[in-house]
């Protein structure tokens, strides 16, 4: 029975370990996100960010804009201006009530991209917060690839480099030390090409690009925290009135 008991700890350890090495990143190191979805904000000009340059390409299409607009403190005026560049079927503007789609057909980008962009409305739970700014920084210069770009989070990513302009180009260089099996290779990126911010200003960007899809992967979180409270307030309020009925119940037992 032991054994038994030490072997199916072993195997739940095991896949713990191993469920952990695929959510950080497969062993790559993800710098701390450090996101406050209650930062309004980081969430606005992440919204922005999103939508200028991410939304070409990957839909959020579990979210709408007027629920957005609703958490984020946004006025119906202010989505439809800023927010809103795709049409309906009948060739007029979306409205506020409508889902978060992108405009590129799945066929297209399939062809251009070799597979289709993937939504990213759960991409926030999925990969985590870190994961996401991670990766909005680790992109690198790399003429074997058909965008021209590599990323050390994801290898081998299809998906071009969109806020290059704002980072610059960044080149990979690794060194090794040591010789034969116990050489250890130490990679870095360095920016060969500066971009329209500083390194600082675009840590900015990921961070707020990285908060909105935090946020909308799970909007309920916002308010998560005040429905806890209100329930341990109505928990203790109804406690105290149980004890005090069950007292009024029993006085006649005792």
């Amino acid at each position: 029975m032991k054994k038994f008991i030490a072997s199916v700890m072993f195997a739940l350890s095991a896949t713990l370990m191993a469920t952990t090495a695929l959510a950080s990143g497969g062993g790559v190191h993800l710098e701390h996100a450090d996101v406050d979805i209650h930062n309004k904000e980081s969430l606005q000009r992440g919204v922005k960010y999103y939508v200028n340059y991410c939304m070409g390409c990957h839909s959020l299409s579990y979210s709408r804009y007027n629920r957005i607009a609703q958490d984020l403190e946004l006025t119906e005026e202010q989505v439809v201006k800023n927010l809103i560049f795709t049409r309906n079927a009948d060739g007029e503007q979306d409205k506020p009530g409508a889902l978060m789609k992108n405009a590129i057909s799945q066929k297209h980008s399939a062809e251009w991209f070799g597979a289709p962009p993937p939504d990213l409305t759960l991409v926030g739970r999925s990969r985590g917060p870190d994961w996401i700014y991670s990766y909005l920084k680790a992109f690198y210069v790399d003429p074997t690839r058909p965008m021209g770009v590599n990323n050390t989070v994801f290898p081998n990513v299809g998906m071009p480099h969109v806020l290059w302009e704002l980072q610059g180009l960044q080149e990979k260089h690794c060194t090794k030390e040591g010789e034969g099996a116990h050489a250890v290779e130490h990679c870095e990126l360095k920016t060969v090409k500066q971009g329209s911010m500083s390194a600082a200003e675009y840590d900015q960007v990921a961070r707020d690009l990285t908060n909105f899809l935090a946020y909308v992967g799970e909007p309920a979180a916002l308010h998560r925290s005040t429905y806890g409270i209100l329930v341990l307030l109505f928990l203790a309020v109804f406690a105290v009135l149980a004890y005090f009925l069950k007292k009024e119940y029993w006085k006649d037992v005792h």
